[in-house]
This record gives C-alpha cells, sequence and structure tokens, in this order.
C-alpha cells in the first residue's frame, strides 16, 4: 500500500490545483475556437495545447517547464553546470525576442504592398490605428503598472502578436506569457470585436461608399519600395530595425523575382515551424502558478480595451479623412488599420458586402492592413527607445 501511496504522489492527478484545470480547459476552448470557427487555427491551435501541455502539474526534481532554464550553481565550492528543461530552449526563443524577426521575415514574403503604393493616402488609416497602443500605455500606468511594463502592454493594440512578444521581451519579460496571450487571442477574435465596432460608429450610406480600383503599381515602384520604406522607418524609429529589417528584406526577396526560392522558403516551410514553436512554447508558458495573477487579468483587460481603440481609430479618421476628400473612402477600410493581417482586412470586406454584395473592399482595406504591420513595428521601436 505505501509503494502505491507513493505512486499516486508522483503522479498529476495528486498535486493538480484548480488554476490548473482552469488553463487547461482555457487551452482546449483555443482549439476548439480554431476547429469549430476557424479562429486563427494556425495560431490558437499551436497555442492551445501548448497551454494543456504547460499546466500538467510538475514533480519536484523534474526538469520540465519552460521557466526551468539552464544555469550555473555553485555546489560544494565547484561551479557546477544544470541543463534546463527541453521546453525551456524552445521558449529561449520567445524570451529574447528570436522568434518574432523570423515571423516578419515570412510576412514580408507574403505581402503586396501594390495596393498601398497605389494610394498612398491609406496610409494614415494604418497610422491612426496605433492611437490604441498609446491609449493603452496611458491607461497601464493609470492601473499602476512602470513604463516599461504599461510600454509593453500598449503595444497589444497593434493587434500584432509578434511585435508585442519583441517589445515585451525587451521592457517587460516578466509579463511576456499574459501579454502574448493577449495579442494573439485578440488576433484571432478579430471577426468577433470588430464588427459592432464598425457598425456603430458608420451610417449605412458610409458602409455603401464604392471606391475606385487600385491603380497598377510597376515593378520598380514595387522593388524601390522595401529599401526606401526601412530606410525612412528605421531612422525615425531606430528601435525597429530588426522587425522591419526582416520584413522588407522578405518583401525584396518576393518582388526582386530572382531569389524565388529564398522566398518560398521564408513564407512556406520557415515561417510555419517558427509558428508552431512560437505558438507552442508560448502556450506552455502560461502555467498557472505564474499566469493566474491580477497583473495577468488587467492586461486581458487592457488589452480588450487597446484592440477596441485601435480599430475606433481608424474607422474615425477615415471619416475625419473625407471630410476633405472629392474621392470619398469607405470608412469600414479604417479597421483595417490594426495588423491583423489579413484578417481584419477580410473582416472590411464581409462587412461591407452584408451592406452591398457588389462592394468590394479587400484590396483597399489590405492597404492600411499592412501600413498597420509597418506601424506596430515603428510604434514598438518608439517605445524601446523611449523607455529603455
Amino acid at each position: 500500500m505505501d509503494i502505491l501511496l507513493e505512486f499516486v504522489k508522483t503522479t498529476g492527478f495528486w498535486s493538480i490545483g484548480l488554476g490548473n484545470i482552469l488553463m487547461i480547459l482555457i487551452g482546449i476552448v483555443f482549439i476548439a475556437l480554431a476547429i469549430t470557427k476557424d479562429y486563427e487555427p494556425l495560431l490558437l491551435v499551436p497555442i492551445g495545447m501548448g497551454a494543456i501541455v504547460g499546466n500538467v502539474p510538475l514533480i519536484e526534481g523534474m526538469s520540465l517547464s519552460v521557466y526551468d532554464m539552464h544555469r550555473w550553481v555553485l555546489e560544494d565550492g565547484q561551479v557546477v553546470y544544470q541543463p534546463g528543461s527541453v521546453l525551456s530552449y524552445l521558449y529561449f526563443g520567445v524570451s529574447w525576442g528570436i522568434y518574432p524577426p523570423l515571423v516578419f521575415l515570412g510576412i514580408g514574403a507574403m505581402t503586396d504592398f501594390s495596393t498601398m503604393l497605389s494610394n498612398p493616402k491609406l496610409v494614415l488609416l494604418g497610422a491612426a490605428a496605433q492611437v490604441g497602443v498609446f491609449l493603452t500605455f496611458l491607461g497601464a500606468i493609470w492601473l499602476g503598472f512602470d513604463l516599461k511594463q504599461a510600454g509593453a502592454i500598449g503595444i497589444i493594440g497593434g493587434a500584432d502578436g509578434p511585435t508585442a512578444i519583441f517589445l515585451s521581451s525587451k521592457l517587460a519579460p516578466e509579463l511576456l506569457g499574459a501579454i502574448a496571450i493577449a495579442a494573439y487571442s485578440y488576433m484571432a477574435l478579430v471577426p468577433v470585436i470588430q464588427p459592432p465596432i464598425m457598425r456603430l460608429l458608420t451610417t449605412r450610406q458610409e458602409r455603401l461608399i464604392r471606391m475606385k480600383p487600385p491603380r497598377k503599381v510597376s515593378r520598380r515602384e514595387k522593388m524601390i519600395f522595401p529599401v526606401a520604406a526601412f530606410l525612412i522607418c528605421t531612422l525615425v524609429a531606430p528601435g525597429a530595425l530588426v522587425l522591419l529589417g526582416m520584413l522588407f528584406f522578405g518583401n525584396l526577396l518576393k518582388e526582386s523575382m530572382v531569389t524565388e526560392r529564398l522566398a518560398n522558403t521564408a513564407r512556406t516551410a520557415m515561417i510555419d515551424i517558427v509558428t508552431v514553436l512560437l505558438g507552442f512554447s508560448v502556450g506552455a508558458s502560461t502555467e498557472a502558478s505564474t499566469f493566474l495573477t491580477r497583473q495577468s487579468l488587467l492586461i486581458f483587460g487592457l488589452g480588450a480595451l487597446a484592440f477596441a481603440i485601435a480599430t475606433a481609430g481608424g474607422v474615425l479618421f477615415a471619416k475625419f479623412m473625407n471630410l476633405f476628400l472629392k474621392e470619398k473612402i469607405n470608412p469600414l477600410v479604417g479597421a483595417a488599420g490594426v495588423s491583423a493581417v489579413p484578417d481584419s482586412a477580410r473582416v472590411v470586406q464581409m462587412v461591407g458586402q452584408q451592406e452591398d454584395s457588389h462592394n468590394f473592399l479587400l484590396m483597399h482595406a489590405m492597404a492600411p492592413n499592412v501600413a498597420g504591420v509597418i506601424g506596430s513595428a515603428i510604434a514598438a521601436g518608439v517605445l524601446w527607445a523611449v523607455l529603455t
């Protein structure tokens, strides 16, 4: 009987807590949403499974957690190396900000900036949506977070998971798990969060506005843009150098037409591998003991507010621009200023076609959508520079 009792004590059933059960259920919900609702399955399935794995209770002395990092310790007067867990090595790419630039490389190799180049004024909508970042930054300070933590929380408003991970790894690594989960959760819930805000802030007449088809952009423009845009953006915000450098490098691989093999690798196999590692290790970092805190709940609340403000900021700025434009912009397009590519643009198309099935807004919405990717990276670079 004693042997049986000792065995039972080594099982997860003995030490599992209510917090672990709650986080496992959240992981299951993420997976269910991905499968049944098709909400960002490439993100929610790895994150959900990671949350389940990360909340199985561990046995004392077994190095299994993402937080069991390798270290040097002093034993009997000698310095001894203790290796970390396997998961901690996977998590290394998150905690040191390695995965996000690789994701940006893949995004750049997939992105077509033609619609943005054909109608440059739509870039302003991507910039306007960043109001969510800075208002949330102020809100986090008001709630008692320090400046660095507030900056890391604020970037959730950009609706860009890799950027949120990159900045929080630099400014507030202790909040990395909560910020990453919040950012990716709201990215996945774009089809749920954005439509009510878009309808609330626009009239039916505005939603029916049709825009002219974008002009054809030359190959020369496409090749010049990544180099020119990188120099301009990073001279303004040097802190965005790594993210934007990889984004525009990936785009140059695509548009140069002479490195198709590299571009294809970046936008397929490489970004898929990084997404798996990033999503799973972020999910595994949500151990109940470190994740279920008052700070985490505040971050989730601020993240939702940030995303709503960013969406509203883009829509309202489009309405403001229409006061001065002869060729009106459909204000729905402003909601795509957040950098949840391409889901926000698809939501704009969906809401627009609910009013007029022959109104095609997708290509127009992609302009502020990709501008939002650039804008969130610049916002992160500015916050990093100012707060360090």
